[in-house]
């Protein structure tokens, strides 16, 4: 699996413009692309004006031939809006697990 996050921080007279064209990019991700495991946009609580979007991808084919999407192109465009330097950053990973990570942890503590 692909996770792809990208952070950007866009000026607050262009967040709602910004907030209708990520979300359009998601609809279109999740909806379109079989490769897309999810895909979704985040505000930092620290940061107001700082948007995020993540996505997931079963393949490196996959998140190629999003990368040279047209929905992927709007995204590039809306990086140029953002008033820093985006950070964008796609990391691999190979193992996945969910609560049993917990409950393993909190019973072997004992």
């Amino acid at each position: 699996m692909i996770l792809s996050t990208i952070r950007m921080i866009i000026p607050r007279n262009n967040r709602a413009e910004a907030l209708k064209i990520l979300s359009v990019i998601a609809e279109q991700c999740r909806d379109k692309n079989l490769g897309c495991i999810r895909c979704h946009i985040y505000e930092d609580l620290e940061e107001p004006n700082a948007l995020i979007i993540q996505e997931a991808w079963r393949t490196d084919k996959d998140l190629d031939v999003h990368i040279r999407s047209d929905e992927y192109r709007k995204l590039l465009l809306l990086l140029e809006m953002s008033s820093r330097q985006p950070e964008i950053q796609f990391d691999t990973i190979s193992n996945s697990t969910g609560i049993e990570t917990i409950e393993r942890a909190r019973l072997h503590g004992r």
